[in-house]
């Protein structure tokens, strides 16, 4: 049997919505500003739910999602985020817009899934009009059949992330010849590591390197009496947990001093 096609002249083609200039502007201030968790709503356009037993994975305690601030919400009222899974059916093309006229402005539109992002292996469908981008302005793409929790979380972090990097964005061309000062230069090098290194050890990446910038600023600034400078830094020191870390940073200092 061979099918003979209707030309695309004689289809119909959905109104796909347009943002205005205002919305734009709203969402990239929501981008810039949002201080709090990030509220997601699903909407399945006519999927396998393939998707969604993945989605679902993602928030449980496994995956955990809500320690990066992705929450799930019962209703697109209250959502910062829709997250459109399968392809887009005739059936709930009016659903999907009623969702998305629903959540309030600014908000962005994650298209979830190879269906969501194309249609899939739905795409050339009688019923199907295709994927999200047919009918509403996507702005993420998560593709997968189905995602795995780990790239759901990775494509929410990353487009949160990045989005806001990009409002952000600063270039910095470095002239010829320019080079930037090495930090504590005058620090023997082999104690600048194992001091880095025995701070990051006792509080991890981020606390341990301003522990480590502190300590390190302390010695440089310390003078003939670098002993004394440290001492004055752990007395100092208001929070007992700090005042640990620069006392076992002071026991490698130590170690490094030859008699």
């Amino acid at each position: 049997m061979i099918e003979t096609p209707v030309p695309a002249s004689l289809q119909y083609q959905p109104t796909k919505v347009e943002l205005d200039a205002k919305v734009a502007e709203a969402k990239a201030k929501l981008l810039n500003s949002i201080k709090r968790s990030v509220y997601v709503y699903r909407v399945d356009c006519g999927g396998c739910n393939g998707c969604e037993i993945e989605i679902f994975s993602t928030i449980t305690a496994v995956f955990d999602a809500e320690r990066f601030g992705i929450k799930v919400v019962p209703s697109p009222r209250h959502a910062d985020v829709l997250v459109y899974t399968g392809a887009v059916t005739r059936a709930m093309r009016m659903p999907a817009l009623r969702a998305y006229h629903a959540a309030p402005e600014p908000k962005l539109v994650v298209s979830y899934g190879a269906c969501g992002c194309t249609g899939g292996i739905f795409h050339d469908n009688y019923c199907v009009w295709g994927g999200t981008d047919k009918i509403l302005p996507v702005d993420v793409y998560i593709p997968g059949c189905p995602p795995t929790p780990a790239q759901t979380i990775y494509g929410f972090a990353m487009t949160l992330g990045l989005l806001e990097q990009k409002l952000h964005a600063s270039h910095h061309d470095e002239e010829p010849g320019v080079q930037v000062p090495l930090a504590f230069a005058d620090i023997p090098y082999q104690v600048r590591v194992d001091i880095e290194r025995e701070a990051r050890l006792q509080s991890g990446y981020l606390w341990g390197r301003d522990a480590a910038d502190d300590f390190l600023t302390t010695l440089e600034k310390g003078g003939t009496d670098v002993l004394g400078a440290v001492d004055a830094l752990i007395a100092g020191e208001p929070d007992a947990r700090r005042a640990e870390v620069f006392g076992e940073l002071k026991r490698v200092l130590l170690s490094k001093v030859v008699a």
